[in-house]
């Protein structure tokens, strides 16, 4: 049987100097980082990606290390083995650069929650990182790398390097790349249990699956929180082994986060026609490459905690722009009605409350279910 590298995890990650942080950046210096991960497919062989993509220095390796998960930062010692990267068990990741290990020849399934750790022996300065990782990721002193619990642990809620994880599977495999903001990436949903809705509408499908590519705070047309989306296509989508189809969220924190960021004073924010016409060229641009766009409506938030999100002109926005994606004019494949997934009855623009994480801006682990739930499986034909 012939075979393939697919992706079957990915953590996009973001710049440590941004003006804005949602969780705050941070280094290591001689200690031991482990990081947890599930996989969305599974197959006969695996490989670790390793990032330094915002990094300013090289990065030093001096150990990394794959093993089955127990619990919390524990590992089955039986199942560990050394990750080498061309033979070398050490090893520096370039300042803007990206590493891939060696294949570990090991079969690996769908759901299997993998620990990878990584002995860090300099003072790695501000990293590329995370901030909604899988889970919980922990720091020890020193050279841990290959023990079963780590002492003096500590917890770190961001995850670190982009851990992303490749299986060798049959060729032909394809899976949806899940592309753009906090309800992609999970924001508000358990930390461990992987309910994000992508994850949930992922173990629904009979063939293929689907990989995670959304940062927290993400826009579609400038900067911060990470880089936006327009400028993620070709890395974060286009380069993902195995992709065919695309599945979008975006543009809530376009009209929400000016208004957060400058609150008690108004801030300008894009036009409907603004995010219309960002949204056209992410759709001509994925078809271009041959996949399918699968759009979604934007999700509801009025009445959020965070003061100077909800506007009148944002919500203005929203409902222009969903009706644009409701009607026959779009450029998409097709467009999956996330909002009415979980809008409450009573008040559309709101989240139901049983479907609201407490913030009224992201939903539970019971809302992302219901976004699963109500995606048409016909539209992710892998």
């Amino acid at each position: 049987m012939t075979t393939t590298w697919i992706a079957a995890h990915r953590s996009p990650v973001i710049r440590p100097d941004e003006s804005f942080h949602i969780l705050e950046p941070r280094g290591f210096t001689d200690q031991t980082l482990r990081q947890s991960l599930r996989l969305a497919g599974g197959g006969e062989a695996v490989r670790i990606t390793l990032s330094n993509r915002y990094g300013k220095e090289p990065v030093e390796i001096g150990g990394a290390h794959l093993a089955t998960r127990t619990t919390g930062h524990g590992i089955d010692p039986a199942t560990g083995t050394a990750l080498t990267f061309d033979g070398a068990p050490t090893v520096k990741i370039p300042a803007g650069g990206e590493l891939v290990s060696d294949p570990v020849e090991r079969p690996v399934t769908a759901g299997q929650e993998l620990t990878v750790t990584l002995y860090l022996p300099g003072d790695t300065g501000p990293t590329s990182y995370s901030l909604m990782p899988y889970d919980i990721s922990h720091a020890a002193p020193g050279d841990q790398l290959t023990a079963e619990r780590l002492r003096d642990a500590e917890e770190v809620p961001t995850g670190h390097f982009g851990i992303g994880a490749d299986v060798r599977a049959p060729e032909g495999t394809r899976i949806a790349v899940a592309f753009g903001d906090s309800w992609i990436e999970g924001a508000a949903t358990t930390p461990g249990l992987d309910n994000s809705f992508p994850a949930q509408l992922s173990r629904r499908l009979t063939r293929g699956w689907i990989v995670r590519q959304g940062i927290s705070g993400n826009r579609l047309l400038t900067d911060e929180v990470g880089t936006h989306l327009l400028a993620r296509v070709d890395h974060d989508v286009l380069a993902v082994p195995g992709v065919s189809h695309v599945l979008i969220h975006i543009g809530l924190n376009d009209i929400g986060a000016p208004g957060q960021l400058a609150y008690p004073e108004p801030a300008p924010i894009p036009t409907a026609a603004d995010l219309i016409a960002g949204l056209t060229t992410l759709a001509e641009r994925l078809r271009a490459a041959g996949l399918t766009a699968l759009a979604s409506t934007i999700g509801p938030y009025r009445g959020t905690v965070y003061e100077g999100y909800d506007t009148e002109a944002g919500q203005a926005v929203r409902r222009e722009v969903n009706a644009w994606l409701h009607g026959d004019t779009h450029p998409f494949d097709a467009v999956v009605d996330v909002a009415a997934a979980v809008a409450d009855p009573a008040e559309p623009e709101r989240i139901r409350p049983e479907f609201d994480s407490g913030d009224g801006l992201h939903v539970n682990d019971a809302g992302a279910k219901a976004i699963a739930d109500a995606v048409d499986l016909s539209l992710l034909d892998l």
